[in-house]
């Protein structure tokens, strides 16, 4: 891939829910605040996130991402993500740039990268325990901080340890926004639990009655769909309770030509970008989706949102719901429900087995949600209509 690295800055203001994190039980979760003594930057600092993931993962960082802010309010904070992620941050008050690069850079591309970020920054955090975040870290940083595997004999992870000032341990099946603040935790700061979305634009081409459900019925890969059939049972039953549906999609063309499948002329399908899915989602009676960005988005604006989840574990990755979470998802169950998030599972004895379906490749079906139906899901849309949402308000820097 060719892209090149680019700075984009990112200054708006964002309309949506903040969702926060309120307790785990004991043993979730380890250290905390001031629990070490805090990191000492000059004034003015400057600060590098290193956050190379999918979109869902860059979203679950913004709580560390607020952290950080709350802690040096007068630092200058650059995001490093891949392009393809940048419309997720897009408006967000916390971050003055984002450096954008592509997914599968060149070698000349890394180290034309290496030297532009070289001991820029007074601190730089690498979100993730791989190789390649933790050398940017490293080379951007005169202080650094990152995530590393506990008890990993390797060399690599030797000199991680090593090299890092502050460092984090990797914990299995932990929630990722849990795992983002023990960051927080290993800097000595405090935690702020904010999940920022972007900036919310009215999109113009949507015209929507005052009563809709908004669903994305597209995840990135075949393992985590469920069946067109399940969808259009899905919209027929929304239509029996008075809503009507809207469709959305993202622009790419594999996607959209997947979702005219699945809805074959039951209803339009939308493509809209990331501030109008703010909007659309932020007035919507309820949200229905697979395990997606899109369903980690509609939790944090605060609407009642329907999530089905196939192989993957909720307990890591299930939607945070606003208030956060005071009792972890389950691994697994029928429908689990944390505020404003509801969890639709079809438990098989496998699940979650948290493989890339059931023949273990991202074109896999998987017997989980092929086999989960529309009345189960209907039911725990019934659930999320009978609460209503959460007030709105604004969610600022």
């Amino acid at each position: 891939m060719s892209a090149s690295v680019g700075l984009v800055n990112s200054s708006t203001e964002q309309d949506c829910l903040s969702a926060r994190v309120d307790a785990f039980p004991a043993g979730e979760r380890s250290g905390g605040p001031h629990s070490v003594p805090p990191i000492v930057l000059p004034a003015r600092s400057r600060i590098l996130v290193v956050t190379l993931r999918r979109i869902g993962d860059v979203l679950l960082t913004t709580p560390l991402i607020r952290s950080l802010r709350r802690a040096w309010p007068d630092a200058i904070i650059d995001v490093l993500l891949f392009a393809g992620t940048v419309g997720i941050v897009d408006g967000n008050p916390d971050i003055d740039h984002v450096i954008a690069m592509p997914a599968r850079p060149t070698t000349a591309e890394t180290f034309r990268l290496i030297v532009r970020l070289w001991k820029r920054y007074d601190l730089a955090v690498s979100t993730q325990s791989g190789d390649r975040p933790t050398i940017f870290a490293l080379a951007a940083g005169r202080t650094h901080a990152g995530l590393i595997e506990p008890d990993d004999p390797k060399a690599g992870t030797i000199l991680k340890r090593w090299a890092l000032h502050r460092s984090a341990a990797t914990v299995r099946n932990i929630h990722r926004v849990e795992q983002m603040l023990r960051l927080a935790d290993a800097l000595g700061i405090e935690r702020v639990l904010d999940l920022v979305c972007p900036a919310a634009v009215t999109p113009t081409t949507v015209i929507s009655a005052e009563n809709y459900a908004v669903i994305h019925a597209a995840p990135m890969f075949r393992y985590k769909q469920w069946t067109g059939e399940g969808w259009r049972t899905l919209a027929a039953g929304l239509e029996q309770r008075g809503l009507s549906v809207v469709a959305i999609s993202g622009f790419d063309q594999q996607e959209r030509k997947y979702l005219d499948d699945v809805w074959q002329g039951v209803t339009t399908v939308h493509q809209v970008a990331w501030p109008g899915t703010v909007s659309l989602l932020s007035q919507a009676r309820v949200y229905i989706g697979p395990d997606t960005s899109v369903s980690h988005l509609a939790a944090a604006t605060g609407r009642p949102t329907v999530v089905l989840f196939g192989p993957m574990d909720p307990r890591v990755w299930g939607p945070w719901p606003v208030g956060g979470l005071e009792t972890p998802w389950a691994a697994s169950g029928t429908i689990q429900n944390r505020g404003n998030v509801w969890v639709v599972q079809n438990p098989l004895p496998c699940l979650p087995c948290t493989f890339e379906g059931c023949e273990r490749h991202i074109e896999s079906h998987s017997s989980c949600l092929d086999e989960l139906t529309p009345q189960q899901v209907l039911t725990a849309v019934d659930k999320a209509l009978s609460t209503g949402p959460l007030p709105r308000r604004h969610a600022v820097g």
